[in-house]
């Protein structure tokens, strides 16, 4: 298996929740040039959704990461076809454990935001698991594309812009709604409470 130090030892430390060090299209360009071939192919399998990946089985990092995130998926469509009671004709992986644990704890939650913040922290420990003991191996490189594309989509929450952007979809509805004959008032946004 190749050693890519030169490649790992002057790329920027990385730490989730923090601003991105690099674009992963940047990272993808300096990877692609210091990898071998084959190992330089196996970045175009370095992505969030597995369905957005090349078709093939993946081999290494990148395919311990693609069973973990189906494993995570089904079983939160799982969670949702139980909680909106319908059937689901699918069987949601018991394995890898974790992803599964992940899946039922985000979705516990009450929050949306706050449970696709515990579903990005669980898929970064899991990348953090597949990375080995081999610090200079290509698959701390898959991993780093990985943890740089979480973090690239980390940086796209905007708290307050999105919590604004509900309430002006909120106040549409509710301005379109008619009030029925059972008297239903308008809700306040902030406290939750009728009016």
């Amino acid at each position: 298996m190749s050693s890519y130090y030169y490649l790992v030892a002057q790329l920027p430390y990385l730490v989730y929740g923090q601003g991105v060090p690099m674009s992963s299209e940047a990272f993808r360009a300096l990877a692609g040039e210091k990898l071998s071939a084959g190992d330089a192919a196996l970045l175009d399998f370095c992505v969030l959704d597995p369905a957005l990946a090349p078709h093939g089985a993946p081999v290494a990092l990148p395919g311990r990461w693609f069973e973990w995130e189906r494993a995570l998926r089904f079983n939160l469509g799982r969670y949702r076809a139980q909680k909106l009671k319908r059937d689901f004709s699918f069987d949601a992986p018991p394995y890898p454990v974790d992803a599964v644990a992940a899946a039922k704890a985000a979705f516990a939650l009450e929050s949306p935001l706050e449970a696709d913040f515990s579903l990005e922290r669980a898929r970064w420990d899991a990348i953090a698991s597949f990375e080995g003991v081999d610090y200079f191996g290509r698959d701390r490189v898959y991993a780093y594309l990985l943890k740089l594309l979480l973090l690239e989509r980390h940086a796209l929450f905007k708290a307050e812009e999105g919590f604004s952007e509900y309430k002006t979809i909120y106040a549409s509805i509710m301005n379109a709604a008619p009030l029925g004959a059972a008297g239903l008032g308008a809700i306040s946004i902030e406290s939750g409470e009728a009016t």
